[in-house]
C-alpha cells in the first residue's frame, strides 16, 4: 500500500498549528493574542488550499491599484468613427483588464466566441509587464504572465454564452501552465482541445529543434456538437459512385431510387421525375435538348439505384460531381466537408506571408511584430461560427486587428452579419495607428459593409467620495454603454434616442420632428414618464428600453 508523503507531512503541520493554538489559549491574553490566532487560522487555511493543479506566486498590476481607487468608463472618439453599412462594431483603447470589467456590464453571458493571442512570453523582451520588459532571466516570469492572463480569463470565462467558446493562441513557452490556467478557470464542465498549426514553416532554430508550429486551445462547453466541418481541399475529397453496389443495391429494392439525373456540358442542370416501373432506359439517354439523363445502370446492364432518393438528392447537389468514361457519363458524391484534425497545416497559416507581409500591403513599414496570418484566425473563427452569421465575436489582445479583418471577411463571404469587440492597449500608438488604421484600410478597400465607433477607456476616482459625488460623471458615460451593448450608434440616427434625466425626456418629447421619427428610446432606469408623456409615447409607437440600473453603480458596487 502506498503512502501519501505530502498528506503525512500536512497532518503533522497542522497538528502542531493545533498544538501552538492550545498553548496560547492556555496562556495569559494580552492585545497580540487576537492577532496571533488570526495568523494562525490563516496558516492553516495555506496548509488545507490546493495541493494540486497550478500553483504559482500572484501578482497585483498597476492597473488592480488604479481600479482600487477608479472606476472605468468609455469615452467615444467620434472623430475615428467609420460609417460604412453593415453591422456596428466596437475598438477599444486601454488596459484590457478594465475593458473586461466594462463588458461585464453590457455583454454577460452574451459573447458567442473569443479569440485571444495574448502575448507568447518567450523571455525574448518583447512583453511589457507594469511598464517593465520581462526577459528570460526574470525569476517570477511565468508567474507574471499567469497572474496576468488569469485575471482576465476569469472576466472572460462570464462574458461567454452557455454555447460560447474560448480560442486562446499560444506557443511551446506557457502551453503547458496555460493548459493548467484554463482548467481551473473553465472546470469539469467544459473540454479542451489543443491545435498544433504550422504557422513557420521555414522554423525558429532553437538548441536542439527547429520549431515550426504553435497552438490553438480550444475551450468548448461539454454535451453539444458545436465545432462545424470544415472544406476539404481537392486531394483529400475521396470520390465515389453515386449509383448504390453490392446487397440491395437493385432497381427493386426502392423504387424512389430510380430517376434520372439530367448533364450538360459535363455539369448537372437537374433531376427528372421517379421512373415508371415498365420504363427501361440505357445508362444514357438523349434528351431532345441536346442534355443527357444518368440512369444508375452499371456497366453489365443491371438496373441498380441512386445512392439517395428523389425527395432528397437536391440537398446533396454540391456534393455531386459529373465523371466521363469511354464517352459514358456517370455521377459520383464526394466528401467536401470533413471534421476537423488536431494539425492544421497549410501554407496559407504562414505567418510571414499571410501576416507580416499582408499587414505591411495595408500599412507600409508598419512595426508591429508577429501578426498572424489573416488565414490562420479566420479558419478559427470560421470552425465556431461559420453556421452562426449573427455572432458577436470579442478579442481583448487585438493587436494589430487581425480578428476584425477575419470577421468582415467571413461575412463578406457568406452575407453574415457578425460583429466584433476588440480591445488593445494604445503602447506605441498600436490601437490609434494600427488596429485601427488597419481595419478603416481593409472596409475602404475591399468595400466591406461595416462600421466602427472607437472608444477610449478613462477613469472616475471614486476612493473617498459618496456615490452622489461622482454620479454625474458616470452619467455621462452611459450612452457610450447603451451603443456597445445594442451595437448602435446614436448620432446621425434619428430612429433611436436616449434620454437620462427628466429635462432631457420633456426635450425629446417637445421636439416634434425628432420625436414622430423616433421608433426606440432608451431611457433611464429611474425616469418617471406622467402620464401625459406615457401617453404620446404610447400613441407614437416608440418602443422603450429601460437602461439596466448596473450601467450606473461603479465596478466596486457590482
Amino acid at each position: 500500500m502506498s503512502t501519501n508523503i505530502s498528506k503525512k507531512k500536512r497532518d503533522d503541520l497542522l497538528d502542531k498549528i493545533k498544538q501552538i493554538r492550545a498553548f496560547i489559549a492556555a496562556a495569559p491574553q494580552d492585545e497580540n493574542t487576537g492577532n496571533l490566532l488570526s495568523y494562525l487560522s490563516d496558516l492553516e487555511k495555506d496548509v488545507n488550499g490546493k495541493k494540486y493543479g497550478l500553483v504559482f506566486e500572484e501578482h497585483r498590476e498597476e492597473i488592480d491599484e488604479v481600479l482600487d481607487t477608479h472606476t472605468p468608463v468609455l469615452t467615444e472618439d467620434a472623430d475615428l468613427f467609420i460609417d460604412h453599412g453593415g453591422q456596428m462594431n466596437f475598438l477599444i483603447e486601454g488596459d484590457n483588464l478594465a475593458s473586461l470589467k466594462l463588458l461585464e456590464k453590457t455583454h454577460k453571458g452574451k459573447i458567442d466566441l473569443i479569440y485571444i493571442d495574448p502575448p507568447y512570453n518567450t523571455g525574448a523582451s518583447n512583453w511589457i509587464y507594469d511598464n517593465d520588459y520581462v526577459d528570460g532571466n526574470d525569476l517570477f516570469k511565468h508567474s507574471k504572465w499567469l497572474s496576468m492572463m488569469q485575471s482576465r480569463l476569469t472576466l472572460a470565462k462570464n462574458l461567454l454564452t452557455d454555447k460560447g467558446v474560448l480560442i486562446c493562441a499560444i506557443d511551446e513557452n506557457e502551453s503547458a501552465t496555460l493548459r493548467l490556467l484554463l482548467d481551473d478557470i473553465f472546470g469539469a464542465d467544459y473540454e479542451y482541445n489543443c491545435i498544433t498549426i504550422i504557422h513557420n514553416p521555414r522554423g525558429i532554430q532553437g538548441k536542439n529543434f527547429s520549431y515550426t508550429n504553435e497552438f490553438a486551445y480550444f475551450v468548448i462547453p461539454k454535451g453539444d456538437k458545436i465545432i462545424g466541418k470544415r472544406h476539404l481541399s481537392d486531394d483529400e475529397i475521396y470520390w465515389s459512385p453515386l449509383r448504390n453496389w453490392g446487397s440491395e443495391s437493385l432497381r427493386t429494392d426502392a423504387r424512389n431510387c430510380f430517376y434520372p439525373i439530367i448533364v450538360k456540358d459535363e455539369k448537372i442542370i437537374g433531376f427528372g421525375d421517379v421512373s415508371p416501373n415498365d420504363y427501361h432506359p440505357k445508362k444514357n439517354e438523349l434528351l431532345e435538348d441536346g442534355s443527357i439523363a444518368v440512369y444508375p445502370i452499371d456497366a453489365k446492364g443491371v438496373e441498380r439505384k441512386w445512392r439517395y432518393a428523389r425527395q432528397s438528392v437536391e440537398g446533396i447537389l454540391g456534393y455531386l460531381a459529373v465523371k466521363k468514361t469511354r464517352g459514358i457519363y456517370d455521377i459520383d458524391l464526394g466528401k467536401t466537408f470533413g471534421t476537423y484534425k488536431t494539425v492544421w497545416s497549410d501554407p496559407k497559416y504562414d505567418a510571414n506571408g499571410y501576416g507580416k507581409q499582408l499587414l505591411n500591403s495595408i500599412l507600409p513599414n508598419c512595426s508591429f511584430d508577429f501578426p498572424k496570418s489573416l488565414w490562420n484566425v479566420h479558419d478559427c473563427l470560421y470552425s465556431v461560427v461559420a453556421k452562426k452569421s449573427d455572432a458577436t465575436i470579442l478579442d481583448f489582445f487585438a493587436g494589430s486587428g487581425t480578428t476584425g479583418h477575419a470577421v468582415m471577411k467571413l461575412n463578406a463571404e457568406d452575407g453574415g452579419t457578425r460583429r466584433f469587440i476588440l480591445c488593445t492597449n494604445n503602447e506605441n500608438g498600436i490601437c490609434r495607428d494600427v488596429t485601427y488604421e488597419r481595419i478603416r484600410r481593409v472596409i475602404d478597400k475591399e468595400d466591406y459593409a461595416a462600421s466602427l465607433k472607437y472608444y477610449k477607456v478613462d477613469y472616475v476616482p471614486i476612493s473617498d467620495r459618496m456615490y452622489y459625488e461622482y454620479a454625474d460623471e458616470l452619467l455621462r458615460h452611459i450612452r457610450e454603454l447603451v451603443e456597445l451593448e445594442n451595437g448602435i450608434n446614436f448620432t446621425g440616427n434619428e430612429e433611436i434616442a436616449i434620454v437620462l434625466t427628466e429635462d432631457e425626456l420633456a426635450a425629446f418629447i417637445a421636439d416634434k420632428d425628432r420625436f414622430a421619427k423616433c421608433r426606440r428610446l432608451y431611457m433611464g432606469h429611474d425616469l418617471l414618464p406622467d402620464e401625459e408623456q406615457e401617453a404620446a409615447l404610447f400613441q407614437n409607437k416608440i418602443d422603450v428600453s429601460i437602461i439596466p440600473d448596473y450601467y450606473y453603480r461603479d465596478l466596486q458596487e457590482g
